[in-house]
This record gives structure tokens, sequence and C-alpha cells, in this order.
């Protein structure tokens, strides 16, 4: 497990989806996955609200990562904060991220940041049609379960 704060002269490049950024050390590009957190997939609704969201907490902003580890596809998972903001939190905090119950850690940080950007219906949180990516059933998401849920399963949960 890798557990040193990286805190270089890091710059912002992209960010492909809400939690997904690419940042740069000179000539060296990181792809960080953050942790702890999901975005919504491109095809749900939020997804560039998510995105954009992102940029905006950590462009032209001094960035640091605590690495966690390396997922499958060679992104480094990561607690990521921007100009003193914990964006993993942040982007929940916001309703543009649930918590990743599959690899959360710290759930008594971020469920009740997911609780309160429900009950104050924020981002995707309001959207009823927004499922969560990490769940394969609405109970295990902590939404009331209904008879359609049951066969409504989420096949195109992105994995670490």
């Amino acid at each position: 497990m890798m557990l040193a704060l990286v805190a270089a002269a890091l710059l912002f490049v992209s960010a492909p989806d809400g939690d997904t950024m690419v940042v740069r050390d000179g000539n060296i590009k990181t792809v960080l996955r953050l942790a702890e957190v999901d975005a919504p997939e491109r095809t749900q609704p939020y997804s560039q609200v998510s995105r954009r969201n992102l940029i905006a907490l950590c462009k032209d902003k001094p960035i640091e990562f605590q690495p966690v580890t390396l997922d499958r596809y060679g992104r480094t998972v990561a607690m990521v904060t921007c100009d003193g903001v914990l964006v993993n939190w942040r982007q929940v905090q916001d309703g543009l991220a649930w918590c990743f119950t599959k690899y959360l850690t710290q759930p008594a940080v971020c469920l009740p940041l997911e609780r309160e950007a429900r009950d104050a219906k924020r981002g995707v949180m309001s959207a009823p049609s927004a499922g969560r990516t990490d769940c394969e059933s609405a109970r295990e998401c902590g939404q009331p379960e209904q008879a359609s849920d049951k066969h409504n399963v989420h096949l195109h949960a992105r994995r670490l």
C-alpha cells in the first residue's frame, strides 16, 4: 500500500470524468482515480456536471495526492487535495459522486456527506433516474427497493 503524500509542482491536465483526473509533474503524467468515490458514468445524468466540477476544483490550483493503490487500469487511486480541499469528499458533498461502497474505508466521513447531498437533492442525488454504479440493488445503496429494482441490476459498474 502506498502512503506517501505527493506534493510536487503538479499541474492539472484534464478530467476525463468526475472521478478521474490527469496531472503532470514536468514531463511525467499521472492518471489519478479518486479513492472511495464513484461519479456518474458518461451515459448517466450529471456526468458532465461532475466532470466540470472536478475541473473547477483543481484547474490552476495547487494539487497534492496521497496514493492508496494502483487499479487494474494502472491508474493511481488516491485521496486528492486541490487548494486545500479534499476533492474526493467534495464531489460527494456537492452531490456529484457517491461513496464507492465496495472500496469505502472511511464510511463515517463519506456516508454522512452523501446523505446530506441526498437530503438537499444536490446534483445527481436530485435525479431519481440516476442510479449508482457500485450497487447490485437499491437496498444495497440505501435506497428503498421497488419491484422493478429487483430485476434492474446495474451491469456496467466500474470496478477498480
